[in-house]
């Protein structure tokens, strides 16, 4: 029997979340999924979405025209079920983090040290010496991304931020501002099938299916860790650089070296053979 197509317009987030759905034998028996990856703009056909019969979306706005989810909305037939899905974002555990294109991973701060003609030495020692409490209001970053985080929430109907307020202070939740651990992850996969009207996975089977995105822990700013008590990130942590396990000292110098050799693709430069220290 021909599966129907499950159509999911998500970012990184998308894929493991697919792996998780399948873990539901209901699901995989009645639905084939195919991932469109949103931030890349990638294009859904129009022959896709006519014959889609679950759409699985992170809410994109009006800017993004054609991929906006009103108008992909507007494309799929009147039988088909819609559902948006959490798009978790956050930046608690890295305040000075930035997006600014140009380098993977920025931070505002550590460029700023950098920008200012600093050595690779001073930049790195100030850098690890700084404590972020007396630098920023941490308490009202975190408040700031939190409350964004709970507008995001507030589009779809799969809830977990009371479940992630409960647990940031005492594990870890993210990899990176973009990059949920396998509980959140978990858990709105979870959501998403009893929305459904569909059986959970098993916890044995979510268990091994683990981190969804193991290669990179964005290590944090020990002072960050010290000021909020999360004893998951101190100075001697060691977190997962592509293969690698580097303090959060030894992963601001080889930030630091990147950016002063003129590195653009630091994910690259961590990956391979650069890595200096």
């Amino acid at each position: 029997m021909e599966r129907e197509l499950c159509i999911v317009h998500a970012n990184c987030q998308g894929e493991p979340l697919i792996d998780r759905l399948n873990l539901c034998p209901d699901f995989a028996a009645r639905f084939e999924c195919r991932l469109f990856t949103n931030y890349v703009r990638e294009p859904i056909p129009d022959a896709d979405l006519a014959r889609c019969s679950l759409f699985l979306y992170q809410y994109l706005g009006p800017q993004w025209n054609e991929l906006a989810s009103e108008s992909l909305l507007g494309k799929l037939p009147q039988t088909a079920r819609s559902l948006c899905i959490p798009n978790m974002f956050f930046k608690g555990y890295w305040p000075t983090w930035s997006g600014k294109a140009g380098f993977d991973y920025r931070c505002e701060l550590l460029d700023g040290y950098i920008d200012r003609g600093l050595s690779e030495d001073e930049a790195i020692l100030l850098y690890l010496r700084t404590d972020l409490a007396a630098k920023y209001d941490l308490d009202a970053l975190l408040r700031e991304t939190l409350r964004l985080e709970r507008e995001r929430e507030a589009r779809t109907p799969i809830k977990y931020m009371d479940f992630m307020e409960e647990r940031l202070g005492t594990e870890r939740l993210f990899n990176t501002v973009n990059h949920p651990g396998p509980r959140l992850i978990n858990h709105a996969a979870s959501a998403i099938l009893r929305e459904l009207g569909l059986p959970e996975p098993d916890a044995a089977a979510l268990a091994v299916l683990g981190d969804p995105f193991p290669e990179f822990e964005q290590p944090i700013h020990p002072s960050v860790a010290a000021h909020f008590g999360w004893a998951f990130a101190g100075p001697q942590t060691e977190y997962q650089i592509y293969g690698r396990k580097l303090t959060f000292a030894r992963y601001a110098a080889n930030y630091v070296l990147a950016r002063k050799a003129g590195v653009t693709d630091f994910i690259g430069f961590l990956q391979g053979a650069d890595i200096k220290i």
